[in-house]
């Protein structure tokens, strides 16, 4: 019976001391009464020096030194809670009650630009297409040359670009690209068919700034390349696309011209004729231009070491600007471009 009295009563320190270590709290009512549990002059401290004499002179040894490692422990505990608490205080002081709640943050908005971007990518990535992206500052030959667009081409003269001045470093023709298509030309030099992917980006032209016009917009232009690709795999798409975008499937393709595509087509929904607006923005024929699209021509796909005999495509490319204009009736393209936040605020519930 006095063999386990000792060995209980030696299991009881390591457990006191086990609680100690473990105690925390920010209260001081809390700590005063840790303090006098453990060290008062009643505590439990007391009553266990106490039953020192009971204790075998064989293990007065490990129980005093258990005793003693108890009081420390809580002498340490309670000096480093006292110390935590006044730290604490110094910083309420500096900054006032820190457990009152926090000042609201106010919820950003994505950018209209952004959110146009991300359901366009999102509605042909449901199809394949994977995105693809390129350098904005670009050569002579991503940006034209390889396009069907070589030196002294008048239709060069359709985009007035940003050209970057020569120096020792910079030997070739660089300009800021003028549309996304380059970025397609290097997906194509690094990759084989079969080919299907969009490339969203911004891009230059030397233009005079407007309400209907900017120096700086952004594109996203796709491509598909593969064996027996017609025109109404095009066509296919272009509906498809349209439908889940506008709610609108009624499209008509109007012949056009692009130098990287032949045949090339101009591509018109019906927007409809419902309200005042719609009358507006479609000069009252209820038709409204999107995009531009077409084959893509053969001497684009030699220029990128792809089989004219073997291979076919399709590519298009709509303004990003323009879409978001349509969908969210933006009257000036310039508002996309000011950073207005009572303008970005109209788009906090839109994902």
């Amino acid at each position: 019976m006095q063999a386990n009295y000792r060995e209980s009563m030696l299991d009881k320190v390591h457990t006191l001391i086990k609680e100690v270590n473990g105690f925390t709290t920010t209260s001081k009512e809390e700590i005063e009464a840790f303090r006098i549990k453990y060290l008062g002059s009643k505590g439990l401290l007391k009553k266990l020096f106490s039953e020192f004499k009971n204790i075998d002179a064989e293990m007065r040894k490990d129980f005093g030194q258990a005793l003693n490692t108890l009081k420390k422990s809580a002498e340490n505990k309670v000096s480093e809670l006292r110390d935590n608490l006044e730290n604490t205080k110094e910083y309420e002081a500096v900054y006032g009650d820190l457990t009152r709640p926090a000042e609201p943050i106010e919820l950003g908005a994505r950018h209209p630009i952004s959110i146009v971007r991300n359901q366009i990518v999102e509605v042909f990535s449901r199809i394949g297409f994977t995105v693809s992206e390129g350098p904005e500052i670009e050569d002579d030959w991503h940006n034209f040359t390889a396009l069907n667009l070589p030196e002294y081409h008048p239709a060069r003269d359709m985009q007035d670009t940003f050209f970057v001045e020569k120096s020792q470093e910079v030997e070739k023709d660089m300009l800021l690209r003028t549309h996304t298509s380059s970025v397609q030309i290097r997906y194509m030099e690094n990759n084989k068919p079969p080919i299907r992917t969009i490339s969203p980006g911004r891009v230059f032209r030397n233009e005079d700034i407007s309400a209907r016009s900017h120096c700086i917009f952004h594109q996203v232009e796709g491509l598909y390349i593969d064996t027996d690709v017609s025109f109404a795999d095009l066509k296919q798409t272009l509906i498809y696309f349209t439908k889940e975008m506008f709610g609108k499937s009624k499209i008509r393709l109007r012949p056009s011209y692009f130098p990287f595509t032949e045949p090339s087509a101009e591509v018109d929904i019906y927007w409809g004729l419902k309200t005042e607006t719609d009358y507006r923005i479609t000069k009252g024929t209820g038709w409204l231009e999107i995009m531009g699209c077409g084959m893509v021509d053969p001497n684009v796909l030699k220029n990128t070491n792809i089989d004219p005999q073997k291979y076919s495509g399709f590519a298009f490319g709509m303004g990003i600007e323009r879409i978001a204009m349509l969908l969210y009736q933006i009257p000036d393209i310039r508002m996309l471009f000011e950073n207005d936040i009572r303008f970005l605020e109209q788009f906090k519930t839109v994902i």
